[in-house]
């Protein structure tokens, strides 16, 4: 098989996973899977954002979060520690399952473990392509899912979770997010973490 015709093999088999979510989101065309959604959003994002991606970052980026509803967070103790270890573990999940479906398709041991490294974020802040996928993963945050996060937080709680989502992103990660229609009152949380 191709490699063109491989990594569309290996996305509609992710995208079947995450088909099977029973969370729906409405969109413009009818409600979807939640998780099906997520994962052509991050597509859509690193097309926009970095378009000579690898194969590997698209694969990471589409899989971020393959099958997240089996992994829900109320399963991990509440606090902090408790929410570290669900993101551990739910990375550990979702790189298995990622790299299980390029196997599939015939990708080799190395493809699969970049991209676990990938999905796993390794060496985020050293590895370019672990950065792109983390600014792929705000801006998909601050683009979609923001807005609804908002309506239970308070100015200050939600200035200080912009800065912190922004100080995980790279300079060119911060430079997207000021073009999306945020809230004038949280550009300067984007601008400080600089």
């Amino acid at each position: 098989m191709s490699a063109p015709s491989r990594l569309q093999a290996v996305l509609a088999r992710i995208d079947k996973a995450n088909s099977q979510d029973p969370k729906t989101e409405p969109t413009p065309g009818g409600a979807e899977p939640a998780a099906l959604l997520y994962g052509r959003r991050m597509s859509a994002v690193l097309a926009e954002f970095s378009p000579g991606a690898s194969e590997h970052a698209q694969i990471a980026v589409r899989g971020q979060h393959i099958e997240r509803w089996k992994r829900p967070r109320n399963d991990f103790a509440e606090g902090r520690s408790g929410y570290l270890e669900w993101r551990l573990e739910a990375a550990r999940y979702h790189a298995s399952r990622v790299s299980e479906l390029m196997k599939l398709e015939g990708y080799e041991e190395p493809a699969c473990e970049r991209v676990t490294a990938l999905i796993r974020k390794q060496r985020i802040k050293h590895d370019e392509e672990a950065q792109t996928l983390e600014d792929v993963a705000c801006l998909v945050f601050m683009r979609w899912y923001f807005e609804p996060f908002a309506t239970s937080r308070t100015p200050e709680e939600l200035y200080r979770i912009v800065q912190k989502t922004a100080r995980k992103m790279s300079a060119a990660g911060r430079t997207a997010a000021l073009k999306l229609p945020l809230p004038a009152e949280l550009v300067p949380a984007i601008k400080a973490a600089g």
